[in-house]
């Protein structure tokens, strides 16, 4: 697969132009190390193209995503996944669409709602273990759809942070039924398309609108990500809706590497994948009766240290000494997550690692394993919370408060309490559980 935008910078490298534009480094860097870094990034020159209103070599690019992940039309983010759920939201609220959500979502999409301005309709996952995961029920959001007599659309984030997926499918039918759109936040399952045997990307299974964070999952830079769309309506809105809230002034050298990442989708990712998956399988059987591990996609890795009666935060300290570290750690997981372009010695590391760490690891009661997150009652809409006079208390004095804030320990997760609620004693418990001591409420 061509590389248009890596052409263009690696070309325009060569030339030696005096580079009488920005940025200001003017290709050099502060040390050496970083110099051959630093020389392709470029700002909009003369046919470099410019992200959001792309004909030429990033509009190239594009296109090529898109084939790859069998959309309409694919575009590119070099501000994350964070960047695609404010479109994604900013076209429905343009249909002024009713957004009912499952609850376990990114901060992104709390944040989103309060710029937009949007009422969320809350579909709570059914409880299992700790707030960063849960099993959506088909019936609560065929409920909440049947109840709605205005145009809606459901939002999902699947994979979860455990590597949890939605089922999609049954939840586009749903959709589809009731007139309803299907959105996305596929930010941890950018490689769910290119799966050696089969494909579960939400565009190929019903989505209509879907992020990726291609940085998480795939060999691009920080930032990078893709929003894609299965509906041709959307096609040529997705870059007017990002402009909202996008940089004017993206990195090429992000959009370079989502660039170079089609490549490598194109003629490497299934045999990586294959070889990747055959890795990780042979060390969830090794564990097998020592390790309680989640279901979950392929390249997640999520021990249930509840389950297996040590502290999560203990086990990931323990794999840090042994120089393994962690995606995610709280009392009742630890999350380890991998890539199609993982180094083949990380999973001895990580193997040696897993039996030294259950060798060491102390018992640990896990009094708090079976919580339930309330139901809270709505004082006031998100936006009027999040942009209202608030103070920053400690969390023992917080009952009876609204929430300013979104209060979560780790992005994606089921909010213990969103701006706008009100904070019961229960909540109370649980942000001690997860270490949260201050929280902002409204004054």
């Amino acid at each position: 697969m061509n590389t248009p935008v890596f052409d263009f910078l690696s070309d325009y490298r060569k030339s030696n132009t005096a580079r009488m534009h920005m940025p200001g480094h003017k290709g050099r860097a502060p040390i050496s190390e970083l110099e051959h870094i630093y020389s392709f990034d470029i700002t909009e020159i003369k046919n470099a193209d410019s992200l959001f209103e792309a004909d030429s070599i990033i509009a190239e690019s594009e296109k090529n995503a898109s084939s790859l992940f069998g959309s309409a039309a694919t575009v590119y983010s070099a501000s994350g996944s964070t960047l695609c759920i404010q479109a994604m939201l900013a076209l429905m609220k343009q249909e002024n669409r009713t957004v009912i959500a499952a609850r376990n979502v990114h901060r992104a999409f709390i944040n989103a709602v309060a710029l937009l301005d949007i009422d969320v309709k809350w579909i709570y996952p059914e409880y299992c273990g700790g707030i960063l995961t849960g099993e959506i029920i088909l019936s609560d959001i065929e409920k909440a759809l049947s109840s709605i007599k205005t145009p809606a659309c459901v939002y999902l984030t699947s994979p979860d942070y455990t590597g949890k997926t939605a089922d999609i499918s049954s939840v586009s039918a749903l959709c589809k039924k009731y007139d309803a759109r299907l959105l996305v936040d596929n930010a941890h399952g950018a490689h769910l398309a290119f799966m050696p045997d089969y494909n579960i990307h939400p565009i190929s299974l019903g989505a209509d609108l879907c992020c990726d964070s291609a940085h998480k999952m795939l060999p691009a830079l920080t930032g990078a990500a893709y929003l894609h769309t299965s509906c041709s309506e959307y096609a040529c809105k997705l870059k007017q809706a990002m402009t909202l809230f996008a940089s004017t002034s993206p990195s090429y050298l992000v959009l370079m590497s989502l660039d170079l990442c089609n490549r490598y989708i194109s003629d490497k990712i299934t045999s990586d994948l294959n070889n990747v998956i055959s890795q990780i399988n042979n060390i969830r059987q090794k564990f097998s009766g020592k390790i309680p591990f989640t279901d979950s996609e392929p390249l997640h890795l999520t021990i249930k240290a509840f389950e297996a009666g040590f502290c999560g935060n203990d086990f990931a300290e323990l794999l840090r000494k042994y120089g393994v570290e962690c995606e995610y750690s709280d009392r009742q997981f630890v999350v380890l997550l991998f890539s199609p372009y993982e180094p083949a010695e990380n999973f001895k590391k990580l193997s040696l690692a897993l039996e030294n760490s259950l060798n060491e690891v102390p018992a640990f009661t896990h009094k708090n394993a079976d919580f339930h997150l309330p139901v809270l009652e709505q004082i006031m809409s998100v936006r009027e919370a999040v942009f209202s006079t608030s103070e920053l208390i400690d969390v023992e004095n917080s009952e009876n408060k609204i929430s300013a804030s979104v209060n979560v320990p780790c992005p994606p997760a089921i909010p213990i309490a969103v701006s706008g609620e009100r904070i019961n004693r229960e909540c109370v418990e649980i942000f001690k559980e997860y270490g949260i001591n201050k929280i902002n409420v409204v004054k």
